[in-house]
């Protein structure tokens, strides 16, 4: 059997005496030190709704990491977190006990989104406005609101995010298909669906398709599901190769070419506040991330301009 040869550089694995841990070191200093390896702005700013009604797929993880890894690349990102539990903000080092200026605020217009947004512990171009408790009665108080949907899409004014000076809006949803996620949907120009690498994969995304489809005829014309990524992808089972298979046959070219394996160290990042970025630089779940992220930069550069939300 053949030794690995270390990542990028096609040299023989027992040059400078590679590794696992050599090439672990490595990995994490691609991450820590992404000087060499910037990522491009894109060609207009974009409003990203990370969207997918079924728990326990990789959403605010997704969100919290593609946006750490396009910060630390030099990108300047602002993450709403329209969740009432509140996960992405604590990922992300954000201050959200009861009281604090937050994105409940901002729906009810009471204050700006320049009032909500707090900086990141993640990168100094990463911003979070956070989701407190409140967030979890704000359905019911927005069903009463006059253009109860587009509540998110008001406060998302583009002179604020210019003032702010982002060049991606992601938006991290609640699991459900409720009041919130419709003004996500609303607010955005495209939709990124995570999609985990098991059984019920597909299971509640016929749904969500066509919720988006609604949104498109009704209320945003603009929408479009621009991205799929695939999670919690375990190369040990013929189950996550045939999901891989299926999705990509469906989707085509629609679906990142990098997948996000199933991890330990991404599911214990949160608990202490972190991304898996910080965490643990050198794994192979922050690597696919960063990767994830490139990809979707790329993207954003190469994007003409008959996108709405553009500067």
């Amino acid at each position: 059997m053949h030794s690995p040869v270390p990542r990028e550089t096609g040299e023989s694995p027992t040059h400078l005496g590679w590794t696992p841990i050599a090439e672990e070191a490595e990995r994490a200093a691609r991450v820590l030190h992404p000087d060499r390896h910037g990522m491009p702005r894109p060609a207009f700013r974009r409003v990203m709704t990370i969207a997918n009604q079924k728990g326990g797929v990789g959403k605010t993880t997704s969100t919290v990491n593609i946006a750490a890894a396009l910060a630390m690349h030099g990108i300047r990102v602002l993450v709403l977190d329209l969740d009432p539990q509140g996960n992405a903000s604590t990922a992300l080092g954000v201050e959200h006990r009861a009281g604090t200026p937050s994105i409940y605020e901002a729906l009810l217009g009471e204050i700006s989104l320049l009032e909500a947004a707090a900086p990141s512990t993640a990168s100094p171009n990463l911003l979070c406005v956070p989701a407190t408790i409140d967030l979890a009665g704000a359905e019911i108080e927005l069903v009463s609101m006059v253009a109860r949907e587009a509540r998110l899409k008001q406060a998302l004014d583009p002179a604020v995010l210019d003032q702010l000076d982002v060049d991606y809006v992601l938006i991290d949803c609640p699991p459900s298909l409720g009041l919130l996620t419709v003004n996500a949907l609303v607010a955005a120009a495209e939709v990124l669906i995570p999609i985990q690498c098991e059984y019920y994969a597909l299971e509640g995304l016929g749904q969500l398709l066509t919720n988006i489809d609604l949104v498109r005829s009704h209320l945003n014309t603009a929408l479009h599901v621009s991205t799929i990524l695939l999670t919690m992808y375990d190369g040990r089972t013929k189950l996550a190769d045939q999901v891989t298979s299926e999705v990509r046959q469906h989707f085509g070219g629609t679906v990142l070419r990098t997948v996000i394996p199933r991890s330990v160290k991404v599911s214990e990042a949160p608990g202490y506040g972190q991304t898996v970025l910080a965490y643990d630089p050198g794994s192979r779940g922050s690597m696919s991330y960063v990767d994830a992220a490139r990809e979707i930069a790329n993207y954003g550069a190469r994007m003409g301009g008959s996108e709405t939300n553009g500067r």
